[in-house]
């Protein structure tokens, strides 16, 4: 059995397990267009993907905290009504990845900023929940749970009350909430490319890796 020089594994969803930027996009030229705000390009995407919804209204579309909520509430109802899993797709070879370091004994769990009930429907969606011992995410409102660092927390929380070494920790991300999260939480973070995010967010991660196999080897030697 390989072995591995963390205890347990965190992972970020979006933009490092799965690209779900398609559905995302789209749910948001509609509501922003319904709101009257100009709708995102693609390669705006990478300011939206990562921090709260509630937080990129608000410093993306210039509204207010009370038009913010209004909005993400309208943009989770149209996820509802997507069902949260259309048009999505695991990166290539990260599913690969899940599975061994499950194999190899090692504890995982998500550490998403999405709310916590689109975090299961992906996972579930995707049959990887066989690999995942517990999964986080933001709470509805992404107001009582929504911080990369309170999440972060979180995740070590509900792994450490099923008994699990939560003394060497990881946190696999691809945004600089990711970094930021886990250096709050004394956690190092290894920073993956195939996600959405400028060429620096990572600069301060202790790892940064371009492949699956450059993760592979960082977690299982």
């Amino acid at each position: 059995m390989p072995l591995s020089p963390y205890s347990c594994v965190l992972w970020d969803v979006d933009g490092t397990i799965v690209d779900a930027s398609v559905g995302i996009l789209r749910r948001l030229k509609v509501a922003l267009t319904h709101f009257g705000r100009p709708a995102p390009t693609r390669e705006e995407l990478i300011h939206w993907i990562g921090p709260p919804m509630f937080d990129s209204f608000q410093a993306q579309a210039g509204m207010s905290p009370e038009q913010a909520t209004e909005a993400v509430s309208f943009y989770r109802t149209l996820g509802k009504a997507d069902g949260y899993t259309t048009d999505i797709a695991t990166y290539a070879g990260v599913p690969e990845i899940l599975r061994d370091v499950h194999a190899a004994g090692i504890p995982q769990a998500t550490a998403s900023s999405k709310p916590e009930i689109q975090v299961d429907a992906i996972v579930d969606f995707l049959e990887l929940r066989p690999y995942f011992l517990t999964t986080v995410g933001a709470t509805p409102d992404e107001a009582t749970l929504a911080t990369k660092t309170d999440i972060v927390a979180e995740a070590l929380r509900r792994l450490a009350a099923r008994g699990v070494d939560v003394s060497r920790p990881v946190l696999i991300g691809d945004r600089h909430h990711d970094v930021e999260g886990g250096a709050a939480n004394g956690v190092p973070v290894i920073f993956v490319d195939w996600g959405f995010s400028d060429a620096h967010e990572g600069d301060d991660a202790a790892f940064r890796v371009s492949t699956a196999d450059d993760l592979r080897a960082l977690l299982l030697g």
